[in-house]
């Protein structure tokens, strides 16, 4: 039997929540189920897959509530690490259900499964002295300054809004649950994994892993994942059909297929793409395809993957 080819899709954020008016539960699982209709299309077409995807406003929500409740009804606060955890299950259960039914409404007998999956980061990477991530809500000075104190958070005035706690964004350096997740694709089960990026863990120096307050860039975990399981390819789904050089500007250019030269080039010229979207996308796929000399990336957004994956749209990233 011939084995099916593997890939790794990162999902966007944008996947789960369209716009301001559509944040509900309900809304996530439907945008959710929209996003996993194009992912049946790949796998119809003959892909196994390993789907990883982001949660920041999810984990953002997590820790409103949490904040609230501590303020309103003296509830206990959930630490940064167990909201992503709480967040994986909920992003899980949402795309692992509706893959499920759609999978089986067209005869294709595949399983779905999610991982609550942890990321291990270094506990010296240089990122945890200069935390840059906010998150959580605003707070005036006052409590923001105790909190600094009593709780040893790290914490900036934002733009005149107020103080927000900010936390670090390691590199990660190793899935935990990677051989767990290795076992279930060998077995042709879909598998949703290093939602978030992972829960950032640590190891203390014995051995054990404790959970870290950091957020750690879904597309560089998504990318880890895929050069370790050795995937054929690494989609990015992300809230562009394609990637641009000179964005916005008068000389702007959609790019249909670069090579991996092309793509550091582009990245190192600083100028293309921002810090906070494409860069770290274009950063995840050069690494992926630096792992193995048969791998290709994609990036498109989720309502094009059917037709991406045909060679038809989307930014195509090859070997030279």
């Amino acid at each position: 039997m011939t084995k099916n080819k593997l890939a790794v899709i990162a999902i966007g954020g944008n996947s789960l929540i369209k716009d301001d008016k559509h944040v509900s539960v309900d809304s996530q699982y439907l945008a959710a189920k929209e996003t996993c209709m194009h992912i049946a299309d790949m796998i119809e077409q003959g892909w196994d897959v390993a789907i990883g995807h982001g949660n920041g406003p999810q984990v953002g929500y997590i820790l409103r509530r949490s904040e609230i409740a501590a303020k309103t009804a003296g509830m206990h606060e959930v630490p940064l690490d167990v909201c992503g955890a709480d967040s994986q299950g909920a992003i899980g259960y949402a795309l692992q259900q509706n893959l499920q039914n759609i999978l089986y409404q067209r005869g294709i007998k595949k399983k779905v499964v999610t991982v609550i999956t942890q990321t291990l980061v270094d506990k010296a990477d240089p990122a945890f002295a200069k935390p840059s991530k906010p998150i959580g809500s605003f707070m005036d000075e006052a409590e923001a300054k105790r909190r600094e104190v009593e709780q040893g958070w790290s914490v900036v005035e934002d733009a005149g809004r107020g103080w927000r706690r900010v936390v670090a964004s390691p590199l990660p350096k190793e899935i935990v649950e990677l051989e767990t997740v290795q076992t279930l694709l060998d077995k042709g089960i879909i598998t949703i994994t290093v939602g978030g990026g992972g829960i950032p863990v640590v190891d203390p120096g014995d051995g054990n892993y404790e959970g870290v307050a950091a957020v750690i860039d879904k597309d560089f975990a998504s990318s880890l994942l895929a050069r370790q399981i050795k995937a054929d390819l690494f989609v990015i789904s992300t809230a562009v059909e394609k990637v641009a050089i000179n964005f916005g500007k008068p000389e702007q250019k959609w790019l249909d297929r670069i090579t991996l030269s092309e793509a550091k080039a582009y990245l190192s010229e600083g100028t293309h793409f921002a810090k906070g979207s494409m860069a770290p996308k274009i950063q995840a796929v050069i690494w992926f395809l630096e792992s193995n000399p048969q791998s290709q990336a994609l990036i498109t957004n989720p309502e094009n993957l059917g037709r991406a994956i045909k060679g038809e749209t989307g930014t195509w990233v090859v070997q030279d």
